[in-house]
Protein backbone atom coordinates (compact mmCIF):
# COMPACT_ATOMS: atom_id res chain seq x y z
CA UNK A 1 0.00 0.00 0.00
CA UNK A 2 1.52 3.14 -0.90
CA UNK A 3 2.39 5.54 2.35
CA UNK A 4 0.06 8.47 2.53
CA UNK A 5 1.45 12.11 2.61
CA UNK A 6 0.61 12.12 6.21
CA UNK A 7 2.51 9.54 7.20
CA UNK A 8 5.09 10.67 5.29
CA UNK A 9 5.54 13.85 6.81
CA UNK A 10 4.59 13.07 10.13
CA UNK A 11 8.57 13.94 11.03
CA UNK A 12 9.50 16.29 7.84
CA UNK A 13 11.58 18.98 8.98
CA UNK A 14 10.16 22.51 8.42
CA UNK A 15 12.08 22.99 5.27
CA UNK A 16 10.79 20.06 3.90
CA UNK A 17 7.57 21.92 4.72
CA UNK A 18 7.77 24.83 3.71
CA UNK A 19 9.20 23.42 0.02
CA UNK A 20 6.21 21.31 -0.57
CA UNK A 21 3.72 24.49 0.32
CA UNK A 22 5.74 26.29 -2.22
CA UNK A 23 5.55 23.30 -4.75
CA UNK A 24 1.97 22.61 -4.18
CA UNK A 25 1.56 26.17 -5.17
CA UNK A 26 3.53 26.27 -8.38
CA UNK A 27 1.76 22.78 -9.52
CA UNK A 28 -1.42 24.56 -9.15
CA UNK A 29 -0.23 27.09 -11.82
CA UNK A 30 1.55 25.17 -13.85
CA UNK A 31 -1.57 22.34 -14.03
CA UNK A 32 -4.48 26.23 -14.31
CA UNK A 33 -1.49 26.85 -17.56
CA UNK A 34 -2.55 23.08 -18.86
CA UNK A 35 -5.89 23.84 -18.67
CA UNK A 36 -5.61 27.32 -20.75
CA UNK A 37 -3.54 25.16 -23.07
CA UNK A 38 -6.45 23.08 -23.82
CA UNK A 39 -8.61 25.72 -24.30
CA UNK A 40 -6.40 26.82 -26.78
CA UNK A 41 -6.42 23.75 -28.66
CA UNK A 42 -10.49 22.89 -28.07
CA UNK A 43 -12.75 25.72 -27.58
CA UNK A 44 -10.78 28.91 -28.36
CA UNK A 45 -12.29 30.92 -31.50
CA UNK A 46 -9.09 31.56 -33.94
CA UNK A 47 -9.42 35.44 -32.94
CA UNK A 48 -8.56 35.00 -29.29
CA UNK A 49 -4.38 33.82 -29.92
CA UNK A 50 -3.06 37.60 -29.74
CA UNK A 51 -4.27 37.31 -26.13
CA UNK A 52 -3.85 33.55 -25.12
CA UNK A 53 -0.08 33.91 -26.21
CA UNK A 54 0.30 37.26 -23.64
CA UNK A 55 -1.87 35.03 -21.40
CA UNK A 56 0.36 31.77 -21.39
CA UNK A 57 3.50 33.93 -21.56
CA UNK A 58 2.52 35.60 -18.33
CA UNK A 59 2.03 32.51 -16.60
CA UNK A 60 5.26 30.95 -17.47
CA UNK A 61 7.30 33.89 -16.48
CA UNK A 62 5.17 33.94 -12.74
CA UNK A 63 5.58 29.86 -12.17
CA UNK A 64 9.11 30.31 -13.66
CA UNK A 65 9.64 33.05 -10.59
CA UNK A 66 7.87 30.79 -8.41
CA UNK A 67 10.10 28.36 -9.44
CA UNK A 68 13.47 29.66 -8.86
CA UNK A 69 12.83 31.99 -5.69
CA UNK A 70 15.99 32.28 -3.82
CA UNK A 71 13.81 30.11 -0.69
CA UNK A 72 13.65 26.99 -3.02
CA UNK A 73 17.22 27.55 -2.73
CA UNK A 74 17.22 27.51 0.86
CA UNK A 75 15.13 24.90 1.44
CA UNK A 76 17.23 22.80 -0.65
CA UNK A 77 20.58 23.72 1.03
CA UNK A 78 18.82 22.92 4.41
CA UNK A 79 17.77 19.85 3.47
CA UNK A 80 21.02 18.19 2.19
CA UNK A 81 22.18 16.64 4.96
CA UNK A 82 18.66 16.18 6.94
CA UNK A 83 17.57 12.50 7.91
CA UNK A 84 14.82 12.14 5.26
CA UNK A 85 12.07 9.05 4.77
CA UNK A 86 12.70 7.48 1.04
CA UNK A 87 9.65 9.26 -0.10
CA UNK A 88 11.04 12.72 1.52
CA UNK A 89 14.31 11.70 0.11
CA UNK A 90 12.81 11.32 -3.42
CA UNK A 91 10.71 14.11 -3.80
CA UNK A 92 13.53 16.35 -2.56
CA UNK A 93 15.62 14.90 -5.34
CA UNK A 94 13.45 15.49 -8.11
CA UNK A 95 12.41 19.32 -6.99
CA UNK A 96 16.42 20.04 -6.44
CA UNK A 97 16.51 18.79 -10.62
CA UNK A 98 14.08 20.95 -11.40
CA UNK A 99 15.32 24.04 -9.46
CA UNK A 100 18.93 23.39 -10.89
CA UNK A 101 17.24 22.97 -14.09
CA UNK A 102 15.45 26.65 -13.80
CA UNK A 103 17.42 29.40 -11.70
CA UNK A 104 20.04 30.20 -14.36
CA UNK A 105 17.40 30.51 -17.28
CA UNK A 106 16.30 34.22 -17.63
CA UNK A 107 12.47 34.91 -16.89
CA UNK A 108 12.24 36.99 -19.96
CA UNK A 109 13.24 34.45 -21.90
CA UNK A 110 10.95 31.83 -20.41
CA UNK A 111 8.30 34.67 -21.41
CA UNK A 112 9.18 35.21 -24.89
CA UNK A 113 9.80 31.06 -25.25
CA UNK A 114 6.12 30.79 -24.23
CA UNK A 115 4.85 33.67 -26.16
CA UNK A 116 6.74 32.26 -29.23
CA UNK A 117 5.29 28.82 -29.06
CA UNK A 118 1.70 29.83 -27.96
CA UNK A 119 1.80 32.32 -31.67
CA UNK A 120 3.31 29.28 -33.36
CA UNK A 121 0.85 26.68 -32.55
CA UNK A 122 -1.55 28.90 -34.87
CA UNK A 123 1.44 29.40 -37.09
CA UNK A 124 1.89 25.87 -37.82
CA UNK A 125 -1.83 25.19 -38.25
CA UNK A 126 -2.11 27.97 -41.08
CA UNK A 127 0.74 26.83 -42.92
CA UNK A 128 -0.01 22.86 -42.60
CA UNK A 129 -3.77 23.91 -43.84
CA UNK A 130 -2.04 25.82 -46.97
CA UNK A 131 0.91 23.33 -47.30
CA UNK A 132 3.14 26.32 -47.12
CA UNK A 133 6.71 25.30 -44.67
CA UNK A 134 8.25 28.44 -45.73
CA UNK A 135 5.19 30.21 -43.55
CA UNK A 136 6.47 28.25 -40.96
CA UNK A 137 10.09 28.60 -40.87
CA UNK A 138 11.02 31.51 -39.69
CA UNK A 139 9.07 30.64 -36.66
CA UNK A 140 10.55 27.27 -36.28
CA UNK A 141 14.19 28.79 -36.56
CA UNK A 142 13.31 31.35 -33.73
CA UNK A 143 12.15 28.29 -31.56
CA UNK A 144 15.13 26.28 -32.42
CA UNK A 145 17.27 29.33 -31.37
CA UNK A 146 15.46 30.12 -28.31
CA UNK A 147 15.48 26.63 -26.88
CA UNK A 148 19.23 26.00 -27.25
CA UNK A 149 19.69 29.79 -25.58
CA UNK A 150 17.73 28.20 -22.73
CA UNK A 151 19.73 24.96 -23.17
CA UNK A 152 22.78 26.89 -22.67
CA UNK A 153 21.57 28.34 -19.59
CA UNK A 154 21.28 24.82 -18.29
CA UNK A 155 24.63 23.20 -19.14
CA UNK A 156 26.52 25.24 -21.71
CA UNK A 157 29.08 22.31 -21.51
CA UNK A 158 26.29 19.85 -22.90
CA UNK A 159 24.78 19.29 -26.21
CA UNK A 160 22.01 21.56 -26.31
CA UNK A 161 19.85 18.61 -27.81
CA UNK A 162 20.72 16.33 -25.37
CA UNK A 163 19.85 18.92 -22.72
CA UNK A 164 16.07 19.52 -24.25
CA UNK A 165 16.04 15.56 -24.61
CA UNK A 166 16.48 15.56 -20.46
CA UNK A 167 13.59 17.80 -20.15
CA UNK A 168 10.98 14.76 -21.10
CA UNK A 169 13.04 12.08 -20.13
CA UNK A 170 14.52 12.26 -17.15
CA UNK A 171 17.21 9.68 -16.11
CA UNK A 172 16.89 7.44 -18.91
CA UNK A 173 20.37 8.07 -21.44
CA UNK A 174 20.38 9.29 -24.96
CA UNK A 175 22.06 6.54 -25.75
CA UNK A 176 19.89 3.68 -24.07
CA UNK A 177 17.54 5.02 -26.61
CA UNK A 178 19.93 5.24 -30.05
CA UNK A 179 20.79 1.50 -29.41
CA UNK A 180 16.70 0.71 -28.96
CA UNK A 181 16.37 2.05 -32.45
CA UNK A 182 19.27 0.26 -33.83
CA UNK A 183 17.43 -3.35 -32.74
CA UNK A 184 14.41 -2.31 -34.29
CA UNK A 185 16.36 -0.96 -37.92
CA UNK A 186 17.65 -4.61 -37.23
CA UNK A 187 14.77 -6.31 -36.33
CA UNK A 188 11.87 -4.46 -38.27
CA UNK A 189 13.19 -4.42 -41.60
CA UNK A 190 13.48 -7.75 -42.51
CA UNK A 191 9.80 -8.49 -40.66
CA UNK A 192 8.29 -5.68 -42.89
CA UNK A 193 10.00 -6.68 -45.67
CA UNK A 194 8.12 -10.11 -45.44
CA UNK A 195 4.87 -8.76 -44.91
CA UNK A 196 5.12 -7.21 -48.82
CA UNK A 197 6.71 -9.66 -50.32
CA UNK A 198 4.79 -12.69 -49.07
CA UNK A 199 2.13 -11.63 -46.12
CA UNK A 200 -1.78 -12.87 -46.74
CA UNK A 201 -3.82 -9.83 -47.65
CA UNK A 202 -5.58 -8.30 -44.69
CA UNK A 203 -9.57 -7.13 -44.78
CA UNK A 204 -10.19 -3.34 -45.88
CA UNK A 205 -14.29 -3.67 -44.84
CA UNK A 206 -15.20 0.35 -44.65
CA UNK A 207 -15.33 1.43 -47.71
CA UNK A 208 -17.87 4.16 -47.32
CA UNK A 209 -17.71 7.40 -45.55
CA UNK A 210 -19.04 7.70 -41.83
CA UNK A 211 -19.93 11.40 -40.48
CA UNK A 212 -18.13 12.64 -37.32
CA UNK A 213 -20.65 12.82 -35.58
CA UNK A 214 -21.48 9.19 -35.66
CA UNK A 215 -17.67 8.47 -35.05
CA UNK A 216 -17.99 10.66 -32.11
CA UNK A 217 -20.74 8.44 -30.50
CA UNK A 218 -18.25 5.57 -31.27
CA UNK A 219 -15.50 7.27 -29.49
CA UNK A 220 -17.53 7.86 -26.81
CA UNK A 221 -18.98 4.10 -26.21
CA UNK A 222 -15.20 2.89 -26.79
CA UNK A 223 -14.32 5.12 -23.63
CA UNK A 224 -17.71 4.11 -21.81
CA UNK A 225 -16.37 0.78 -22.81
CA UNK A 226 -12.81 1.19 -21.28
CA UNK A 227 -14.71 2.26 -17.91
CA UNK A 228 -13.34 6.03 -18.37
CA UNK A 229 -14.46 7.93 -15.54
CA UNK A 230 -16.69 10.73 -16.34
CA UNK A 231 -16.42 12.60 -13.66
CA UNK A 232 -12.80 13.30 -14.31
CA UNK A 233 -12.24 13.90 -18.12
CA UNK A 234 -14.57 14.79 -21.36
CA UNK A 235 -13.85 13.99 -25.10
CA UNK A 236 -13.52 16.87 -27.67
CA UNK A 237 -11.62 16.91 -30.90
CA UNK A 238 -8.48 18.95 -31.91
CA UNK A 239 -6.36 19.29 -35.03
CA UNK A 240 -3.40 17.11 -33.43
CA UNK A 241 -5.16 14.43 -30.37
CA UNK A 242 -3.81 14.92 -26.90
CA UNK A 243 -4.36 14.87 -23.37
CA UNK A 244 -4.02 17.17 -20.48
CA UNK A 245 -4.93 16.99 -16.75
CA UNK A 246 -4.09 15.70 -13.55
CA UNK A 247 -5.74 13.32 -11.43
CA UNK A 248 -8.73 14.92 -10.70
CA UNK A 249 -9.79 16.01 -14.53
CA UNK A 250 -8.07 14.01 -17.25
CA UNK A 251 -9.47 14.98 -20.69
CA UNK A 252 -8.80 13.47 -23.71
CA UNK A 253 -9.12 14.56 -27.47
CA UNK A 254 -9.37 12.51 -30.81
CA UNK A 255 -10.22 13.64 -34.51
CA UNK A 256 -12.21 12.06 -37.37
CA UNK A 257 -11.41 10.39 -40.68
CA UNK A 258 -14.43 10.21 -42.60
CA UNK A 259 -13.01 7.02 -44.60
CA UNK A 260 -11.30 5.54 -41.39
CA UNK A 261 -13.71 5.37 -38.36
CA UNK A 262 -11.32 2.43 -36.49
CA UNK A 263 -8.89 4.80 -36.74
CA UNK A 264 -10.86 7.60 -34.27
CA UNK A 265 -11.50 4.90 -31.97
CA UNK A 266 -7.89 3.70 -32.08
CA UNK A 267 -7.10 7.42 -31.32
CA UNK A 268 -9.27 7.57 -28.37
CA UNK A 269 -8.03 4.81 -27.26
CA UNK A 270 -4.40 5.85 -27.09
CA UNK A 271 -5.23 8.97 -25.11
CA UNK A 272 -7.77 6.97 -22.30
CA UNK A 273 -4.14 5.37 -21.66
CA UNK A 274 -2.70 8.85 -21.37
CA UNK A 275 -5.89 9.97 -18.86
CA UNK A 276 -5.38 6.40 -17.23
CA UNK A 277 -1.61 7.34 -15.77
CA UNK A 278 -3.01 11.21 -14.87
CA UNK A 279 -6.00 9.35 -12.97
CA UNK A 280 -4.40 6.66 -11.41
CA UNK A 281 -1.45 9.13 -9.48
CA UNK A 282 -2.38 9.47 -5.94
CA UNK A 283 -4.73 11.93 -5.23
CA UNK A 284 -3.27 12.44 -1.49
CA UNK A 285 0.16 13.74 -3.31
CA UNK A 286 -1.38 16.20 -5.73
CA UNK A 287 0.97 19.27 -6.08
CA UNK A 288 3.88 17.56 -5.14
CA UNK A 289 6.43 14.65 -7.16
CA UNK A 290 4.88 11.82 -5.28
CA UNK A 291 1.70 12.60 -7.40
CA UNK A 292 3.25 13.50 -10.73
CA UNK A 293 3.79 11.23 -13.89
CA UNK A 294 7.43 10.26 -14.48
CA UNK A 295 8.45 10.95 -17.86
CA UNK A 296 7.45 11.48 -21.31
CA UNK A 297 8.49 7.89 -22.49
CA UNK A 298 6.66 5.93 -19.03
CA UNK A 299 3.47 7.90 -20.06
CA UNK A 300 3.61 7.16 -23.83
CA UNK A 301 4.06 3.75 -22.69
CA UNK A 302 0.23 3.58 -20.82
CA UNK A 303 -0.82 5.34 -24.28
CA UNK A 304 0.11 2.20 -26.08
CA UNK A 305 -0.45 -0.24 -23.94
CA UNK A 306 -4.06 0.57 -24.25
CA UNK A 307 -3.87 1.18 -28.07
CA UNK A 308 -2.18 -1.32 -28.91
CA UNK A 309 -2.28 -4.78 -26.17
CA UNK A 310 -5.95 -3.90 -25.23
CA UNK A 311 -7.05 -2.21 -28.34
CA UNK A 312 -5.87 -3.92 -31.49
CA UNK A 313 -6.40 -7.51 -30.24
CA UNK A 314 -9.23 -10.18 -31.21
CA UNK A 315 -10.48 -10.22 -27.15
CA UNK A 316 -11.54 -6.76 -27.85
CA UNK A 317 -13.00 -6.37 -30.92
CA UNK A 318 -14.87 -9.81 -30.28
CA UNK A 319 -16.46 -7.43 -27.31
CA UNK A 320 -16.95 -4.37 -29.08
CA UNK A 321 -17.61 -5.29 -32.58
CA UNK A 322 -21.41 -5.46 -32.21
CA UNK A 323 -20.88 -1.45 -30.75
CA UNK A 324 -18.81 -0.86 -33.74
CA UNK A 325 -21.32 -1.89 -35.76
CA UNK A 326 -23.96 -0.08 -34.11
CA UNK A 327 -22.76 3.47 -34.27
CA UNK A 328 -21.71 2.46 -38.19
CA UNK A 329 -24.52 1.17 -39.71
CA UNK A 330 -22.03 -1.93 -40.73
CA UNK A 331 -22.18 -5.75 -40.49
CA UNK A 332 -18.14 -6.46 -40.15
CA UNK A 333 -17.50 -9.41 -37.73
CA UNK A 334 -14.80 -9.53 -35.29
CA UNK A 335 -11.94 -10.97 -36.77
CA UNK A 336 -12.19 -8.79 -39.62
CA UNK A 337 -12.27 -5.61 -37.38
CA UNK A 338 -9.01 -7.45 -35.36
CA UNK A 339 -7.38 -7.78 -38.70
CA UNK A 340 -8.43 -4.37 -39.80
CA UNK A 341 -6.82 -2.81 -37.18
CA UNK A 342 -3.94 -4.33 -37.53
CA UNK A 343 -2.72 -3.63 -41.18
CA UNK A 344 0.79 -2.99 -42.09
CA UNK A 345 0.80 -0.05 -44.21
CA UNK A 346 4.57 0.78 -45.44
CA UNK A 347 3.56 3.46 -47.62
CA UNK A 348 1.60 5.64 -45.21
CA UNK A 349 2.32 9.35 -44.85
CA UNK A 350 0.98 10.33 -41.42
CA UNK A 351 2.50 8.80 -38.00
CA UNK A 352 -0.65 9.01 -36.19
CA UNK A 353 -2.54 6.67 -38.62
CA UNK A 354 0.86 4.56 -39.06
CA UNK A 355 1.15 0.74 -37.98
CA UNK A 356 2.64 -0.85 -35.05
CA UNK A 357 5.97 -1.71 -37.18
CA UNK A 358 6.58 1.30 -39.29
CA UNK A 359 5.50 3.91 -36.79
CA UNK A 360 8.75 3.93 -35.44
CA UNK A 361 10.70 4.94 -38.79
CA UNK A 362 8.56 7.72 -38.74
CA UNK A 363 10.23 8.70 -35.29
CA UNK A 364 13.45 7.40 -36.45
CA UNK A 365 13.51 10.03 -39.61
CA UNK A 366 11.65 13.10 -37.11
CA UNK A 367 14.65 12.28 -33.97
CA UNK A 368 17.19 12.48 -37.27
CA UNK A 369 16.30 15.52 -38.78
CA UNK A 370 15.33 17.07 -35.26
CA UNK A 371 18.63 16.29 -33.79
CA UNK A 372 20.50 17.52 -36.94
CA UNK A 373 18.64 20.82 -36.70
CA UNK A 374 19.14 21.67 -33.53
CA UNK A 375 22.73 21.16 -33.87
CA UNK A 376 23.16 23.32 -36.64
CA UNK A 377 24.45 20.23 -39.28
CA UNK A 378 21.28 21.67 -41.38
CA UNK A 379 19.54 24.56 -42.07
CA UNK A 380 15.78 25.21 -41.90
CA UNK A 381 15.31 25.59 -45.55
CA UNK A 382 16.78 22.12 -45.96
CA UNK A 383 14.11 19.90 -43.66
CA UNK A 384 11.25 19.44 -46.50
CA UNK A 385 13.85 17.84 -48.72
CA UNK A 386 15.69 15.99 -46.31
CA UNK A 387 12.44 15.01 -44.84
CA UNK A 388 11.16 13.17 -48.08
CA UNK A 389 14.59 11.85 -48.42
CA UNK A 390 14.28 9.91 -45.28
CA UNK A 391 10.86 9.13 -45.99
CA UNK A 392 11.55 7.54 -49.06
CA UNK A 393 14.51 5.51 -47.96
CA UNK A 394 12.97 4.21 -44.66
CA UNK A 395 9.39 3.72 -46.04
CA UNK A 396 9.58 3.46 -49.86
CA UNK A 397 7.16 6.59 -50.10
CA UNK A 398 7.52 10.23 -50.79
CA UNK A 399 4.93 13.10 -49.12
CA UNK A 400 3.63 14.85 -52.38
CA UNK A 401 3.21 17.86 -50.13
CA UNK A 402 4.56 19.74 -47.07
CA UNK A 403 1.24 18.89 -45.17
CA UNK A 404 1.57 15.41 -45.38
CA UNK A 405 5.37 15.72 -45.21
CA UNK A 406 7.08 17.84 -42.75
CA UNK A 407 4.12 20.24 -41.27
CA UNK A 408 1.89 17.07 -39.83
CA UNK A 409 3.01 17.01 -36.61
CA UNK A 410 2.42 19.69 -34.07
CA UNK A 411 5.25 18.90 -31.84
CA UNK A 412 8.10 21.74 -33.51
CA UNK A 413 5.71 24.39 -32.02
CA UNK A 414 6.16 23.66 -28.67
CA UNK A 415 9.77 22.10 -28.92
CA UNK A 416 12.73 19.77 -29.97
CA UNK A 417 14.23 16.63 -28.84
CA UNK A 418 10.58 14.29 -27.83
CA UNK A 419 10.01 12.26 -30.08
CA UNK A 420 11.80 9.55 -29.04
CA UNK A 421 9.98 8.93 -26.08
CA UNK A 422 7.10 7.57 -28.60
CA UNK A 423 9.68 4.69 -29.35
CA UNK A 424 10.34 4.10 -25.90
CA UNK A 425 6.51 4.25 -25.01
CA UNK A 426 6.06 1.31 -27.23
CA UNK A 427 9.00 -0.42 -26.28
CA UNK A 428 7.78 -0.31 -22.54
CA UNK A 429 4.52 -1.34 -23.15
CA UNK A 430 5.06 -4.36 -24.89
CA UNK A 431 7.48 -5.25 -21.56
CA UNK A 432 4.44 -4.21 -19.63
CA UNK A 433 2.33 -6.41 -21.67
CA UNK A 434 4.60 -9.32 -21.00
CA UNK A 435 4.69 -8.66 -17.38
CA UNK A 436 1.06 -8.12 -16.41
CA UNK A 437 0.11 -11.41 -18.19
CA UNK A 438 2.24 -13.45 -15.51
CA UNK A 439 -0.16 -12.14 -13.18
CA UNK A 440 -3.42 -11.66 -15.06
CA UNK A 441 -5.42 -13.44 -17.91
CA UNK A 442 -5.71 -10.31 -19.67
CA UNK A 443 -7.85 -11.50 -22.71
CA UNK A 444 -10.15 -13.10 -20.69
CA UNK A 445 -10.74 -9.57 -18.73
CA UNK A 446 -11.03 -7.82 -21.56
CA UNK A 447 -12.77 -9.94 -23.88
CA UNK A 448 -15.52 -9.68 -20.86
CA UNK A 449 -15.21 -5.72 -20.49
CA UNK A 450 -13.48 -6.29 -17.29
CA UNK A 451 -10.92 -3.29 -17.16
CA UNK A 452 -10.53 -3.22 -13.36
CA UNK A 453 -8.06 -5.16 -12.57
CA UNK A 454 -5.74 -4.19 -15.41
CA UNK A 455 -5.78 -0.72 -13.81
CA UNK A 456 -5.06 -1.93 -10.80
CA UNK A 457 -2.27 -3.29 -12.15
CA UNK A 458 -1.03 -0.52 -13.56
CA UNK A 459 -1.92 1.92 -10.97
CA UNK A 460 0.27 -0.10 -8.31
CA UNK A 461 3.66 -0.89 -10.74
CA UNK A 462 3.54 2.42 -12.62
CA UNK A 463 0.90 5.14 -11.65
CA UNK A 464 1.00 5.53 -7.89
CA UNK A 465 4.77 5.57 -7.70
CA UNK A 466 4.51 9.01 -9.33
CA UNK A 467 8.32 10.11 -9.15
CA UNK A 468 9.51 8.30 -6.42
CA UNK A 469 11.60 5.90 -8.57
CA UNK A 470 14.51 7.66 -10.96
CA UNK A 471 12.92 6.18 -14.47
CA UNK A 472 15.62 3.32 -14.93
CA UNK A 473 14.16 2.14 -11.15
CA UNK A 474 10.26 2.71 -11.76
CA UNK A 475 10.96 -0.01 -14.91
CA UNK A 476 12.29 -2.34 -12.91
CA UNK A 477 9.62 -2.27 -10.08
CA UNK A 478 7.17 -2.35 -13.19
CA UNK A 479 8.57 -5.20 -14.70
CA UNK A 480 11.47 -6.89 -12.81
CA UNK A 481 13.97 -5.89 -15.67
CA UNK A 482 15.62 -3.04 -17.49
CA UNK A 483 14.24 -1.47 -20.04
CA UNK A 484 14.97 -3.78 -23.20
CA UNK A 485 13.51 -3.87 -26.72
CA UNK A 486 13.60 -7.52 -26.55
CA UNK A 487 9.60 -8.19 -25.28
CA UNK A 488 8.65 -5.87 -28.23
CA UNK A 489 10.67 -7.55 -31.17
CA UNK A 490 9.04 -10.80 -29.76
CA UNK A 491 5.87 -9.54 -29.54
CA UNK A 492 5.53 -7.86 -33.25
CA UNK A 493 6.84 -11.05 -34.73
CA UNK A 494 4.80 -13.24 -33.15
CA UNK A 495 1.47 -10.94 -33.60
CA UNK A 496 2.42 -10.31 -37.36
CA UNK A 497 3.75 -13.65 -37.78
CA UNK A 498 0.30 -14.97 -37.51
CA UNK A 499 -1.89 -12.34 -38.72
CA UNK A 500 0.28 -12.26 -42.00
CA UNK A 501 0.16 -16.17 -42.02
CA UNK A 502 4.65 -16.17 -42.48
Amino acid sequence: MATTDTDSESEAPDAYEDLLDHTRQLTYLEDGSGVVYWDLQVMMPEGGMPARSKQLSALSSVTHDLQTDSDVGEYLDALADADLSDEQAAVVRELRRDYERAVDVPGDLVGELSETQANAQQTWQNAKAESDFDAFAPTLERLRDLQRERADHIDAAQSPYVTMYEDGAPYLPLDTVEDIFDTLREELVPLIADIREQGDDLPDPFDGTYPDDDQMALCEAALDFLGYDRSRGRLDTAPHPFMVGTQFDARVTTRFDESDPLGAVMSTTHEYGHASYQLGLRQDAYGTPLGKSRSSGVHESQSRFWENHVGRTKPFWEAFAPTANDHLGTDVDAETMYESVNRIYPDNLIRVEADELTYHFHIILRSEIDRAFVEGDIGVEEIPALWNEKMEEYLGVTPPDDARGCLQDIHWSSGFASFQNYTVGSVLAAQLNAAIREDLDVDALVRDGEFDPIREWMNERVHEPGCRYETPELIEHATGEPLTADYFVEYAKSKFGDLYGL
